[in-house]
């Protein structure tokens, strides 16, 4: 059965359809997880399989969108893992807060970055969405779910070229926000 079909029977509420959507999505779904870490120099099994099966269990536990087509539903993945990730820092950082003695690169990030770096790239990324909710959702795609400009362009019903200059303009942006942000000391944009 397509995706797009199975897609809309689990946003009618059939347990069964996200039964038989899942071998259809998952291998896609380790491929964007698995090459968003290793562009961060964190790839691994467990980390991509634990990435995955996160956004999995989240998705399959909560209200389920309508989703449009294959593209919009890795769209919704990808914001889900950033989530998941973000999550992540902000329980390290609370445990770093209540066991002073923990060393900074025991907390690393999954994705490769830094705990600080993670938590200011998720503040920069809700000032981006606030100010420009179009470039908040493309970085969410492109970057914690690894959707081309032409997977993107798809998912949001608009043209390619569109997609690409809107996310160097929104490159741009989180990279001057991240320079100034006082918790990272230059730590790299984006």
């Amino acid at each position: 059965m397509e995706v797009t079909q199975l897609l809309r029977r689990v946003h009618e509420g059939d347990r069964d359809a996200m039964h038989e959507l899942i071998p259809l999505v998952y291998s896609e779904l380790k491929r964007l997880a698995s090459g968003r870490l290793r562009r961060e120099g964190r790839a691994g099994q467990q980390q991509t399989t634990s990435l995955v099966h996160e956004a999995f269990l989240r998705m399959a536990g909560g209200r389920h969108p309508d989703y449009q087509n294959r593209a919009h539903f890795y769209a919704i993945a990808a914001r889900l893992m950033r989530q998941i990730l973000v999550d992540a820092a902000r329980a390290r950082a609370a445990s770093k807060r209540a066991a002073n003695e923990l060393q900074f690169d025991e907390i690393a990030d999954p994705a490769g970055r830094s705990t600080e770096e993670l938590l200011a790239m998720d503040e920069a990324l809700e000032r981006l969405e606030k100010a420009d909710a179009l470039k908040g959702k493309l970085i969410d795609m492109r970057y914690f779910g690894g959707l081309t400009a032409e997977e993107s362009a798809e998912a949001l019903g608009i043209p390619a070229h569109t997609v690409r200059r809107e996310l160097r303009l929104a490159q741009a942006w989180l990279r001057r926000e991240l320079a100034s942000a006082p918790t990272v000391a230059r730590a790299g944009g984006g």
